[in-house]
């Protein structure tokens, strides 16, 4: 890991369902988590039936444990989060790493959450970087280029990744660090 997280927080912000013991996620933050106590994880008591204005809460909570310049990691649900937290709310968020964003409005997007629909379409008020899949399962490309544009987002598309979480077995998931230093490098600049 290079020396472009030095200024950063770094929050990670698992989707639905949370991120389990194989996710990149977790990979990151319990490798490069210890070696810096300024990485965070955000928990959240429901994580299957979420209400959106909970998960909110949680994200103000944890971003005002400290003023430092904060770096959004999120996966799937959390990237709705992000851009609804960021519809409300301000913060020292100086960007956000979007991976494979849900569509919650798509027809097989998982019942029971609340609070997340209709899928946020405003520019975000800070840089981010939106990173998807050709098959994704829970946003077609085309919408996560349209999340893209609208938000305001630098997107890289991977290629055939699924969902970029933990079905996709991707451990350190290196590819991802490689993007995510490069989009931190980019903030200092």
């Amino acid at each position: 890991m290079n020396q472009s997280f030095n200024p950063f927080r770094i929050v990670i912000l698992p989707g639905l369902g949370n991120s389990g013991s194989r996710h990149w996620q977790t990979h990151w933050q319990t490798h490069w988590g210890q070696a810096h106590p300024s990485w965070r994880r955000v928990e959240h008591q429901e994580w299957i039936t979420p209400k959106a204005e909970d998960w909110i809460a949680n994200l103000q909570q944890a971003l005002d444990e400290s003023t430092m310049p904060t770096i959004l990691v999120a996966h799937s649900l959390a990237c709705v989060l992000t851009a609804r937290w960021a519809l409300q709310h301000s913060g020292p968020v100086a960007g956000a790493f979007l991976v494979a964003p849900s569509d919650v409005d798509a027809p097989g997007f998982p019942e029971g959450t609340s609070g997340f629909k209709p899928m946020p379409m405003n520019r975000l008020p800070f840089p981010s970087m939106l990173v998807a899949s050709t098959n994704d399962f829970y946003a077609s490309e085309e919408r996560s280029r349209a999340f893209a544009e609208a938000w305001g987002s630098e997107l890289v598309v991977l290629g055939a990744r699924d969902h970029i979480g933990e079905a996709a077995n991707l451990g350190m998931w290196p590819e991802g660090m490689a993007l995510l230093e490069r989009f931190a490098a980019g903030l200092t600049k």
